[in-house]
């Protein structure tokens, strides 16, 4: 975890030889806590917090799930051709143009919110967002407008990508700084809990109108239909994220707004926050989170977003027999992941994570044997494996990301880290599985390549540190009652010798 800007890298034979020198120096910079620098949380503000950020989350992979369920629908409305592989293809390299611009949008919007508040930004994604989405909804097709549809598809998929490059590092972070310690875990899980429940919302939907609605209806007007109810998503989101307060831990930095005592300021220092210093001194935390990112993103997005499409167009089964399988998993996911939230807590993150990337580890290969099958039991079963594999990870990296980086720089580092790997890793998954079938004729590539993801997220767990009931870098602790917090206190003073 990288240090304050004001540590130094200290010479340890200097140390040892003048160890009371420098313990006198160690104590003046960071002098016990008093019972101000304390947060007492409010259980209600924290409720909310949660909340909003959520349904912001849930708004977003709403938004990413309809695209990629209706990747076939869309591929034949605006990149009309006789080869079924091109029009998909074109399709999820649409699907992917939106992630090129992620890291530029986490790059603007990161340290934005690390300046002027992460409440102002998460404001504006949220509104961002809703408009890119509402504004697919209504662009003509390829037969109406010719080329300007799928330009204009590409433009506000791009609106859709800059503005998500600044929704999950703030809305991680806001969830991180509101929650105290001891149940990070717990309420850092409701954020992907929003991530199901978009997806759920995005598949159910799209089963309902594919099984009300013909293929030629489909075709002509119902794929609009998901997108349109984006808006009134998007302004109920807004309006829950500016009833709220910013979190405590900003405002201890907010310009000397709040006053913290020595012993917090020693460790909350000025907001500003520049990619410069992002890049040169964060650049370890940035790696690892990079490397956690991008393993965890590639087995997510490979199976909720594209298993859909890989169980109708590769092995040739119903689009609803797909979908509402995969519902199904998503919705005994949404049963547990508070559970697993809770876990991380008791037993840590790292534990947790390394479960889940084991599972994927070990378990792809033969999930995707059991789903090649086609009996509607062994598929059940195949995505049921992934989806528990996958559901450790997601109830626990929301609260384990935001902890690598310090207070000052949290927002802007984290939404660099994470959209850079979702960029590259993420975004691609789908178009990139969809060409390595292609290319060796073998409908386990998915297998092999969630394989070669989990490779990395293994080694990236066991490099990185227990945060798990500690408080956040560059934060003074945060508890859920003033008896705790009377506890730190108390536990700082020394104790009389006989």
């Amino acid at each position: 975890m990288a240090a304050p800007d004001n540590d130094e890298s200290v010479d340890p034979a200097a140390v040892r030889r003048h160890r009371v020198l420098f313990r006198a120096i160690e104590k003046r910079r960071h002098p016990k806590l008093r019972r101000s620098d304390i947060t007492v949380t409010d259980e209600a503000a924290v409720k909310r917090a949660t909340k909003a950020a959520a349904l912001g989350n849930a708004m977003e992979w709403y938004d990413f799930g309809i695209y990629s369920y209706l990747a076939s629908t869309i591929g034949k409305v605006f990149f009309p051709s006789g080869n079924d592989t091109a029009q998909l293809l074109s399709s999820f390299a649409t699907f992917a143009v939106a992630f090129l611009v992620r890291p530029l949008g986490g790059m603007v919007f990161g340290p934005l919110g690390d300046k002027v508040g992460r409440k102002r930004i998460l404001s504006l994604t949220m509104i961002m967002m809703a408009v890119g989405t509402f504004a697919i909804g209504v662009v003509p097709s390829h037969a109406v407008i010719g080329l300007w549809a799928p330009a204009l598809l590409i433009f506000f998929r791009l609106v859709q990508g800059f503005s998500t490059g600044g929704e999950y590092g703030g809305a991680s972070t806001f969830i991180a700084e509101y929650a105290p310690d001891r149940r990070r875990g717990f309420f850092g899980s409701f954020l992907e809990l929003g991530t199901l429940a978009g997806y759920v919302g995005a598949s159910g939907l799209v089963v309902v109108l594919q099984t009300l609605l013909s293929d030629d209806q489909m075709l002509s007007w119902g794929w609009r239909i998901p997108f349109l109810a984006a808006a009134p998503l998007g302004f109920i989101g807004l309006y829950l994220r500016l009833k709220l307060d910013e979190t405590p831990a900003f405002q201890k930095l907010e310009g000397g707004q709040v006053k913290a005592s020595e012993a917090a300021e020693a460790v909350e220092t000025s907001a500003a926050a520049d990619l410069g210093k992002i890049f040169t001194r964060y650049w370890r935390p940035l790696l690892l989170c990079l490397a956690l990112v991008a393993a965890y993103n590639i087995t997510d997005y490979m199976l909720l977003s594209y298993m859909p499409t890989y169980l109708s167009d590769e092995l040739g089964y119903e689009t609803n027999h797909g979908l509402l399988i995969l519902l199904l998993v998503m919705v005994l996911q949404m049963c547990v992941i508070n559970q697993v939230g809770r876990l991380s807590d008791r037993f840590g993150r790292r534990p947790l994570l390394l479960s889940g990337m084991l599972g994927f580890l070990f378990l792809s290969v033969p999930s995707f044997l059991l789903i090649r099958q086609g009996s509607v039991a062994l598929i059940a079963l195949g995505l049921l494996l992934l989806g528990l594999s996958l559901v450790t990870m997601l109830g626990t990296m929301s609260a384990a990301l935001p902890a690598i980086f310090p207070t000052h720089v949290r927002y802007g580092s984290l939404s660099v880290a994470y959209n850079l790997a979702t960029s590259i890793f993420g975004g691609t998954t789908p178009l990139v599985i969809t060409a390595l079938i292609s290319a060796f004729d073998s409908t386990l590539m998915p297998a092999y390549y969630a394989t070669g993801a989990a490779v990395i997220g293994v080694i990236a767990v066991l490099c990185m540190k227990e945060t798990a009931n500690k408080p956040l870098a560059g934060s003074p602790p945060s508890v859920e009652t003033e008896a705790e917090a009377a506890e730190i206190v108390e536990a700082q003073a020394p104790r009389p010798r006989f």
